[in-house]
C-alpha cells in the first residue's frame, strides 16, 4: 500500500541539467524566460517530478526546452551540485549529465526557454547559477 510519509526534516529541491556538447567545442545554452536569472544563458534542465528517476527528468527536460530527444543511454554523469545558495528559490541538488551530440541537430526554444543557441565552450556568456562550474567539470568527463 503506498502511503504519504511525513517528517520533520527539511526536504531539498531536486534537478536535473544537462550540458549538451556539439563536435566537442559547442555547448546548447537556453536563455531563460522566467525568474530567477530572466534573460540570462543556463544549462538546460528542470525540476524531477515525484513519478521519475532523475535521468527520466534530464532527458524530458532536455526536449521540453529544446525539443531535442535522446536516450538515457547518453547521459554521462558529470557530478551532483548541492551548495547551500547554488538557487535563489531555495534548497536545490542537481544531478548533472553531458550529452555528446556530433551531429548538427536543429534545436528550438519551448516550454520556458525563450531562446536556445550554440556557444562555442571556450567564448560563453555570463551563466545563470552554478553552471559555469558545471561546465567546466563537463570539459573533463
Amino acid at each position: 500500500m503506498k502511503g504519504i510519509y511525513t517528517y520533520e526534516y527539511p526536504r531539498p529541491m531536486l534537478t536535473a541539467d544537462c550540458v549538451v556538447v556539439r563536435h566537442r567545442a559547442e555547448v546548447l545554452l537556453v536563455r531563460r524566460g522566467n525568474e530567477p536569472y530572466k534573460g540570462c544563458w543556463a544549462l538546460p534542465g528542470g525540476f524531477m517530478e515525484m513519478d521519475e528517476t532523475i535521468e527520466h527528468c534530464a532527458v524530458r527536460e532536455l526536449q521540453e526546452e529544446t525539443d531535442l530527444t535522446v536516450g538515457e543511454e547518453s547521459l554521462k554523469l558529470i557530478g551532483v551540485y548541492s551548495a547551500p545558495g547554488r538557487d535563489p528559490r531555495g534548497r536545490t541538488v542537481t544531478a548533472a549529465y553531458r550529452i555528446d551530440i556530433s551531429d548538427d541537430v536543429k534545436a528550438a526554444a519551448g516550454d520556458d526557454a525563450a531562446e536556445v543557441r550554440w556557444w562555442p565552450l571556450e567564448a560563453l556568456p555570463p551563466l545563470a547559477f552554478d553552471h559555469d562550474e558545471i561546465i567546466t567539470a563537463a570539459k573533463r568527463v
